[in-house]
């Protein structure tokens, strides 16, 4: 079985994120840091080399997963994905109702969308996708088939939208700055994985044991008797928890790196999937991973859309550089985020219940730090460490040092914490990092 294959099959459940999107505005890079400049005196060493996302200020992006606002019903994706006049097509995750933010929901997204095509497409047919993320590299694949013209329009000059594997001569490993990180149970292929299993939960004080979800469970279900929704913060503060308290703000915190918001914006009726204690990591290139589901459709790159006119006979699509091209059907794969930004014009407007659909769901934001070393500061062989206590952006750690052999620290942040840390100059985001890793500094270390 091929992974074209295997992709396209996928089902349900996994872990966060993170899609494609175009808009006709410049193209962002990420920060990286090989020499930093000295900083102010830290319990951690600096790293020898930093690089970091800014999904939140990406105008390709505007956020990095969408999520499930209170009183939202998630039959408002469903309602997203609906095709307009059998000419305009949605995929993405925002659109599917199963695995909303989560690359199995783009993947099956961008299925979805093609199984809708093929009841409609006919021989010969010119079929735009617009995006080369992970939903509009799934259309394409299942598209292969068919006897069309796939042409896949990108705003960037790379593909991969959201998932974005940076490669620098300076790092021994791609620096994943989108998602790369899915359910241990999952079997979605992202081609060379590591397993990340062991979990260290650390307060100032030393290690504790973890919070586990039951406290989430508990609320979920007795939010989801009451007659109206209520925020996830909401829920818990009913059943007795308090999300002030060290261990549950912690694990909040973990949650809103997989769901891109805070509990008091979460819906306790329609929760996102609740924190993993394993993963799977993805180490390897996952452009080439995208670039081999695209297959032989035709890739333009830097190549944003601007505006969607469509009617009975067909579509118009213009670019950024004022170009116009035809098609008769075409595929909007970007994500939630530019389509409230109005970062697509479609004349005439879209329908009503489109437009509730896409003003009703959340944005949400996921920032991720890469910190290489040259020796590690840290003795731990846990991957996956969380920081409770003190008011620290970065609370959740992934130390790839024991399932790598390289000294690599991800720093990973989600709801407005992520926001503010989008917005930090970058020394200011390094040294943010570095005082979050204090409680993983071995006593030893610290006299």
């Amino acid at each position: 079985m091929t992974r074209r294959e295997l992709l396209i099959g996928a089902g349900a459940g996994a872990l966060s994120v993170l899609l494609v999107s175009c808009t006709p505005e410049p193209k962002p890079t990420p920060t990286s840091t090989r020499t930093p400049t000295p900083l102010p005196t830290t319990m951690v060493p600096p790293p020898a080399a930093s690089m970091r996302s800014a999904w939140a200020t990406d105008p390709f992006s505007r956020g990095a997963v969408s999520y499930t606002r209170i009183g939202v019903q998630s039959a408002t994706r469903e309602t997203l994905a609906e095709p307009v006049e059998g000419r305009v097509y949605f995929a993405g995750e925002a659109t599917d109702a199963d695995n909303p933010g989560t690359m199995r929901g783009a993947i099956h997204s961008g299925a979805s969308a093609a199984m809708r095509l093929r009841a409609t497409v006919e021989a010969g047919e010119r079929i735009a996708v617009i995006g080369a993320g992970l939903a509009g590299a799934a259309v394409a694949a299942d598209l292969a088939d068919l006897d069309i013209e796939v042409t896949v329009l990108e705003a960037r000059d790379r593909v991969g939208g959201r998932l974005h594997s940076q490669l620098d001569d300076d790092w021994p490993l791609p620096v994943q700055l989108g998602g790369w990180l899915i359910g241990a149970d999952d079997d979605t292929d992202l081609g060379e994985t590591v397993d990340l299993t062991t979990a260290l939960w650390r307060s100032p004080e030393g290690a504790i044991e973890p919070t586990g979800n039951a406290p989430l469970e508990t609320a979920i279900a007795a939010a989801q008797a009451l007659p109206a929704d209520v925020a996830l913060a909401e829920a818990l503060v009913e059943t007795g928890a308090d999300p002030e308290e060290p261990g549950l703000a912690a694990l909040l915190a973990y949650l809103a790196t997989s769901s891109g918001a805070d509990a008091d914006q979460l819906s306790a009726w329609f929760p996102p999937a609740l924190p993993q204690s394993a993963f799977r990591g993805a180490v390897g290139d996952l452009g080439a991973f995208i670039e081999e589901l695209l297959g032989d459709a035709q890739l333009t790159l830097s190549s944003p859309v601007s505006r969607i006119a469509y009617d009975d006979s067909g579509v118009s699509l213009r670019l950024g550089t004022g170009e116009s091209t035809s098609f008769d059907r075409v595929v909007v794969t970007v994500p939630l985020g530019v389509l409230q930004r109005d970062g697509i014009e479609f004349a005439p407007p879209l329908p009503f219940p489109h437009r509730g659909a896409v003003n009703a769901l959340g944005m949400g934001h996921i920032e991720t730090i890469w910190l290489r070393y040259d020796e590690p500061f840290w003795d731990t062989e846990a991957t996956i460490w969380h920081a409770v206590g003190g008011d620290h952006a970065v609370r959740t750690w992934i130390n790839l040092l024991p399932v790598t052999g390289e000294n690599l620290l991800v720093g990973i942040v989600g709801g407005d914490d992520a926001v503010e840390f989008a917005e930090l100059k970058e020394q200011d985001a390094l040294l943010s990092a570095l005082r979050s890793l204090e409680a993983f500094v071995p006593s030893d270390a610290t006299g």
